[in-house]
């Protein structure tokens, strides 16, 4: 049997891929119609009416008091001030890995070049409001506009209404869909623009009239859809090791049998550069394969991307499976009722305040005869008087010049002030009483104001906790994408630390182990298998502010001079504002002489110029006269204690002449002659004292006068 050719193979392909959309799209198109009308009900003016509670209102006031809005942005608040990134851990669990740090700077490089806080914005707030949000990850060209840079780099993109948009296939179970084998990514485009770029009219395309089926065509818009499915072989893989490797060499190569049989040659190539063959094995490979198609056939076949995963992310709100299906919600759909309720209420109170908000005259037709031009425009023109024509009682026969009767505003029932009420309690009960964390009583504790802010907090939590899984699942996708596409060797990339200091890394560069003499390279990505951490904190202007309290109020404990030092120059480093950039980078770099930061591979590369610019520039005379000054004091001070050595050995051999004498003489010679020898050794000691006292004295003489010289306006002891 022959292979069926690729124009066959796209052709089955597509098929396959229409009816695995249909299925997913049946199955979950009654829980996006529902994301997508909450999205609409907190966003949207006039959307809180849509329905047939708004054509009961027709023609009658419809007001909006939209709470769930204000719900929805307390939430989106909370996630901005508290920003979730990724950490790359080695799976070891050890603290220091220089290619996890240089995996953390990468990412968080791309993130601020390709506005990857659009994309986390745009993905959180639909999925807090309406249940789903996605964001893809893309490579791109560093320079599109360059043929000859073949450099690539990984950007974070939003996806817009993915509600509508993202369809994963039904056996992706998994919250972060790492699991699902295929993911459906739609786009529309207008008519002209679809005839522009693919150069045919919709109108060739088929036309489903089953309702079930998604309808690629409508009269305004034409579908495209991006497909990625995930493709699992077993392929066999050659190992190579180098003999003889030059610095830009790998120690290991490995090889598929696949690039053997498609390059004969190559086997030989890598013999004779020294490299030789060490082992074979068969191993499972996983890749993503990427197809453009519409409704009517495959547009385009991208063949695989980088990485292993497929690169959309998605974030629910709130997700389980119920019946086999996966359904999703928001912050919006349990309190729309509540809201609905609550702006029907208030819009019958206005209607009824306006229409009865004076007594209204009830006259008869020969009452108005005449003037009901003059009563119809006295809300207007604001008559001091209005004219009406007398008539005669058909019982009593009198003149009633009167009106007959006043119209009365209707009595509010009881039941639709206990109504106003529960709707009230009903939308706070559903949105979180938002008051309570907004009002301080002034003889509150601040642990009763904790406590109500954790009560608070948790209402939201569950999203941010979502949001984190989904973070964590871009960090994935991003390391095994970067394994692949940064892999030039020499090539220097912008990286980004935690403190938002800019700094560069050189890829596979070679280096030399300093322990154990063997060289490696480092910044290899292709090696990069770390856990990945969410890291949930405040945002960076949040961090710093609260930093600089924390620092403020450590320095009114300490009175060592040094740790004063170093915490005023962290509170400088991170002051904010405009025209702080100079005197943050001035303190940055005091700290980092001081050996207190860690510094960055620019900053270690400029403490070794200034070193060997010390090294190399002639000495200081100042500096050399008081080195010369030091020099001279420490001479002095030995040749003193040398003069002291000698006395002291003069005076034992006095002292043992004087006991040789005594040993020849008689007892009361010796007493007498004892006596003399314990005189001089009193006079010696008080001689001792004496000095002893001189030099005290001249030492305090000489810090008075030093003290004099440095405040020269002081008034001078007579």
């Amino acid at each position: 049997m022959s292979r069926p050719s690729n124009a066959e193979r796209l052709s089955a392909k597509h098929d396959f891929f229409l009816r695995d959309f249909d299925a997913i799209q049946c199955a979950t198109r009654d829980t996006r119609i529902q994301c997508l009308s909450d999205r609409r009900f907190y966003s949207i003016p006039g959307a809180q009416w849509e329905g047939p509670v708004g054509d009961q209102f027709a023609n009658k006031p419809r007001f909006e008091f939209n709470k769930t809005h204000l719900a929805v942005l307390r939430i989106i608040n909370e996630y901005r001030n508290n920003r979730i990134t990724v950490d790359f851990v080695p799976k070891d669990g050890s603290q220091a890995d220089e290619l996890a740090d240089t995996c953390d700077g990468l990412f968080r490089a791309d993130e601020q070049d390709s506005g990857a806080q659009e994309a986390y914005d745009n993905c959180f707030e639909e999925g807090t409001s309406g249940g789903m949000g996605a964001i893809r990850l893309r490579a791109r060209y560093e320079d599109e506009l360059d043929d000859d840079d073949d450099r690539q780099r990984i950007a974070i993109e939003p996806i817009y209404e993915a509600d509508s948009c993202v369809f994963f296939s039904l056996d992706g179970k998994r919250y972060d869909k790492a699991d699902a084998r295929r993911c459906y990514v739609l786009s529309s485009m207008t008519r002209d623009d679809y005839e522009n770029e693919y150069d045919e009219s919709p109108t060739s395309m088929p036309q489903f009239i089953t309702r079930n089926m998604f309808d690629w065509v409508t009269p305004d818009v034409v579908w495209i859809a991006e497909v990625y499915e995930v493709e699992e072989k077993s392929e066999l893989v050659h190992f190579f090791r180098g003999l003889a490797l030059g610095d830009d060499e790998p120690d290991e190569m490995e090889v598929t049998q696949k690039e053997l049989d498609d390059e004969p040659n190559k086997r030989a190539e890598l013999e004779a550069r020294g490299f030789r063959w060490m082992r074979e094995k068969r191993r499972k490979v996983r890749k993503v394969h990427k197809y453009i198609m519409n409704g009517a056939r495959i547009l385009s076949d991208e063949g695989y991307i980088a990485g292993t995963c497929i690169p959309v992310v998605p974030f629910y709100g709130k997700r389980w499976f119920v019946d086999g299906i996966e359904r999703c919600q928001g912050h919006v759909r349990l309190a729309r009722d509540a809201q609905v309720l609550d702006n029907m209420i208030k819009s019958w109170l206005a209607e009824m305040a306006s229409r009865f908000d004076i007594e209204k005259p009830i006259l008869t037709p020969e009452q108005i005869n005449g003037h009901a031009e003059m009563w119809a425009q006295d809300a207007i023109e604001k008559y001091p008087y209005l004219l009406i024509n007398p008539i005669v009682d058909t019982v009593s026969g009198q003149q009633i010049i009167a009106p007959i009767g006043y119209t009365k505003a209707p009595n509010m029932p009881p039941a639709m002030a206990a109504l106003a009420q529960l709707a009230a309690q009903a939308l706070e009960d559903m949105l979180g009483n938002q008051q309570a964390g907004e009002q301080l009583q002034p003889n509150q504790s601040g642990k009763a104001v904790e406590l109500i802010q954790q009560r608070l907090d948790m209402q939201v939590f569950i999203y941010l906790d979502n949001f984190k899984k989904s973070v964590k699942r871009m960090g994935e996708i991003w390391q095994s994408m970067a394994s692949e596409l940064l892999h030039e060797p020499g090539r220097k990339m912008k990286t980004i630390d935690h403190g938002d200091q800019t700094g560069t890394v050189e890829l596979m560069k070679p280096m030399i182990n300093k322990e154990t003499g063997e060289r490696y390279l480092a910044n290899d990505l292709s090696k990069a298998k770390f856990d990945v951490v969410p890291d949930v904190g405040p945002s960076s202007v949040s961090r710093k502010a609260a930093l600089v309290r924390e620092l403020t109020g450590i320095l009114g404990m300490t009175q060592d001079p040094e740790t004063m030092t170093i915490v005023t120059s962290m509170i400088l480093m991170n002051l904010e504002g405009e025209g702080m950039s100079d005197i943050r980078t001035y303190y940055r770099r005091k700290l980092v002489k001081m050996g207190v930061i860690a510094p960055t591979d620019d900053e270690k590369q400029e403490l070794m110029a200034e070193q060997q610019q010390a090294a190399s520039a002639p000495p200081d005379p100042q500096s050399q006269f008081l080195l010369a000054s030091a020099q001279k004091a420490a001479a002095d001070a030995q040749t003193s204690q040398a003069k002291t050595a000698l006395t002291e050995a003069q005076t034992e051999k006095a002292r043992a002449d004087a006991i040789a004498v005594l040993a020849g003489i008689g007892q009361d010679q010796a007493a007498h002659a004892l006596s003399i020898v314990q005189h001089v050794d009193g006079q010696q000691m008080a001689q001792a004292q004496l000095a002893h006292q001189v030099q005290q004295a001249a030492q305090q003489a000489a810090q008075q006068a030093a003290q004099q010289s440095e405040t020269p306006d002081a008034q001078q002891p007579s």
